[in-house]
């Protein structure tokens, strides 16, 4: 998955002659605290409604302010984790997408991430979690397959996650079954520390109502 397909087409830019006002009703319509402000097809950079909330006079076009505009765009080819990168480092509610002559294309919002990652990691799929904890060493996902599919089931995804000065890392499996605990004693069988289960039909704690919830929040 590269930027450009995931770019927003309801978003529209903010122009330097709008004004303070209706940039701040915008970001709040889209549940945004960044906008861009495009002069034609050039992007100018990003404006913080944390920024223009202290502007007292709401009327006044973001053109005639001095505005400390961010500067963090991807190109449209740019690959998912780097647009995932970005929003992290930076800790924004969009990425501008630009093509190779650095015109504005649109953004990547915050939504289209979530709805991206809920699809990308099965999240909406019916189905349990299990997190494990191995050395790096013994991270084999082949292994690790063998075991959820001799119980009948199949790995939905995964994803690793190491920790600091550490030579372990943490498994996360997203399986399509429930019962998980056929599949849970194998791991053990096998020495792998089972640090957490979710979604089980034994201990369901409701986690999936509440994705489910927060997903029709965001209107994904």
């Amino acid at each position: 998955m590269i930027a450009e397909e995931l770019i927003s087409n309801v978003i529209p830019p903010l122009k330097t002659s709008d004004t303070v006002q209706k940039a701040l009703e915008r970001m709040s319509e889209f549940k945004l605290y960044h906008l861009p402000i495009v002069n034609e097809t050039q992007f100018l950079g990003l404006v913080s409604e944390e920024e223009l909330i202290e502007v007292r006079d709401q009327q006044l076009p973001i053109g005639s302010l001095s505005l400390t505009l961010l500067n963090p765009f991807v190109f449209k080819e740019a690959h998912i984790y780097d647009v995932i990168r970005l929003f992290n480092q930076m800790r924004l509610s969009l990425v501008p997408v630009l093509d190779l002559n650095k015109n504005y294309l649109g953004v990547v919002s915050i939504n289209n991430l979530l709805s991206y990652t809920a699809e990308t990691y099965a999240v909406k799929e019916f189905g349990g979690i299990i997190v494990l904890e191995i050395s790096n060493r013994n991270n084999s996902l082949a292994h690790m397959a063998q075991i959820v599919e001799a119980d009948n089931a199949q790995i939905l995804s995964s994803y690793v996650s190491s920790f600091p000065d550490s030579t372990r890392l943490e498994i996360t499996l997203k399986i399509n079954k429930k019962e998980l605990s056929g599949i849970i004693a194998s791991f053990e069988r096998y020495n792998y520390e089972v640090k957490a289960v979710f979604n089980n039909t034994q201990n369901d704690d409701g986690s999936t109502d509440r994705f489910n919830s927060f997903m029709n929040y965001l209107n994904v």
